[in-house]
């Protein structure tokens, strides 16, 4: 990526719509935007930053669409370059003939992500705040999106550097001991040494539990319903959701194939998938769909094994429970409107929702359930603390591994050349998270997930 080039991207979906974006980041933006913008009040370059305008895209002297044209001025920019963002009409054709003029007078197609990139590298926003963007974009509920907010705040990076700065400090004390030997190393010293080696352990380990969270936060669990053919499974499926996705019908192996949808419970995704109806059965298309339930139910994260209320368990149930035994699992007794007769040893010391999905009784608790599962409890205030996606976890623990080895080599009181030498490790693994310290290959493999245009 040469950063002297200037990039241009559409910036918003192709597709009908009342408007499209075309942004342009770099030295010679405004230069691009004069040779194709005409208005009424001189050339793009002679514009003050912070501004928008009026007028026309023109390829020589055809006119391509009417716009509005921003201006923004390095520094004060996202990328801290001169960025230029026209707005024009939505739609298929408008946006890429402005687009296409735009590199034909010298710009170059972005790359994805690489207005954010060269906001990270041009020092604006750190690594951590780079990945929130994306967080915000892909969200796809009210937890997630509030969660990757607080990031883009900069509650992560905060902390960090505060643990950051204080392991450099670290260092250069025992750095300090190294370079002046004559200095006696008091066993004082070595105690406070420790003391700030366990609070950045404890602390890096308070992040690294929080990844779970993050992840259910942006990517969701995945619960699978499961239970013999009608027992109402494609119903629960539907007002979990909210609206009708799956066929429902009173026939037995309606659903012959899993159906996989995202329910937004208490503010948490769900990552909801129907099966087939577990039974006994000689049609091909049906035993295919049983045996992609038995596959799926391996790898599911919570298990709604619905049952029917209104009848006794049999073999088949009971084999079922078994099962999902492996599993976290709420029991969902369905049909309770027609009478609650099934034999509860069987579900004894199980956690258990009653409910009728024909009434909508019970659909409420059942989400409460299935929130406290997700969540522990948790309220939608705690959606603002930090939350560490799996890179960020990654380095952390490796961080953590090498300020352990630093605390066992001061406790074998070796050489406090062996504790530096962990503690630059463990300050390379933290600076990876924010940036400090990243590679090519790692910032190529985060912007390659963002859309271009971003």
């Amino acid at each position: 990526m040469d950063m002297e080039e200037t990039i241009a991207a559409i910036a918003t979906p192709l597709g009908v719509g009342s408007l499209s974006v075309v942004r342009l980041s770099g030295k010679t933006a405004l230069k691009v935007a004069d040779a194709i913008f005409q208005g009424s009040n001189g050339q793009p370059s002679s514009y003050p930053t912070m501004t928008m305008h009026l007028g026309v895209i023109h390829d020589n002297d055809v006119m391509i669409d009417e716009v509005l044209l921003s201006v923004m001025r390095a520094p004060r920019s996202f990328t801290t370059e001169d960025v230029v963002e026209i707005s024009c009409h939505g739609g298929i054709l408008s946006a890429k003939r402005i687009l296409d003029l735009a590199l034909k007078h010298g710009a170059r197609l972005a790359q994805p992500g690489e207005f954010t990139k060269r906001a990270f590298l041009n020092g604006r926003i750190d690594l951590t705040r780079a990945e929130a963007t994306l967080d915000i974009i892909m969200a796809q509920t009210e937890g997630a999106h509030t969660a990757a907010v607080a990031q883009l705040e900069g509650h992560l990076f905060r902390r960090l550097g505060k643990v950051y700065d204080h392991l450099s400090n670290l260092l250069a004390h025992v750095e300090a001991h190294i370079d002046f030997p004559e200095e006696d190393i008091t066993p004082e010293t070595r105690e406070r040494i420790a003391e700030h080696l366990t609070d950045a352990v404890k602390f890096q380990e308070l992040l690294i539990r929080t990844a779970r969270d993050g992840r259910v936060l942006r990517e969701g669990v995945k619960t699978i319903i499961i239970g013999k053919p009608n027992v109402g499974k494609s119903s629960l499926l539907n007002a979990l959701l909210g609206h009708d996705r799956a066929i429902v019908s009173a026939t037995p192996g309606t659903t012959r194939d899993t159906i996989e949808e995202v329910a937004t419970i208490e503010g948490l995704p769900l990552r909801l998938m129907d099966t087939a109806g577990l039974r006994e059965s000689s049609e091909e298309v049906e035993k295919e769909g049983m045996s992609r339930t038995r596959k799926h139910l391996q790898s599911a994260e919570l298990v709604l094994f619905m049952l029917d209320a209104s009848h006794r368990m049999d073999d088949m149930d009971r084999e079922l429970l078994a099962l999902s035994k492996e599993k976290p699992l709420i029991i969902v007794l369905n049909k309770i409107d027609l009478g609650q007769v099934i034999d509860s040893n069987y579900v004894r010391d199980q956690t258990t929702c009653s409910l009728s999905v024909k009434t909508g009784q019970g659909i409420d608790d059942l989400k409460k359930l299935i929130s406290v599962h997700l969540w522990q409890g948790k309220t939608r205030e705690s959606f603002r603390e930090i939350f560490i996606n799996t890179r960020h976890q990654e380095a952390l623990q490796r961080s953590r591994k090498a300020l352990e080895k630093a605390k066992v080599a001061l406790d074998e009181k070796r050489s406090f050349e062996y504790i530096a030498a962990d503690l630059r490790e463990a300050l390379e693994a933290l600076g990876e998270v924010t940036g400090r310290s990243v590679t090519d290959d790692v910032l190529d493999k985060i912007f390659s997930q963002f859309c271009i245009g971003k």
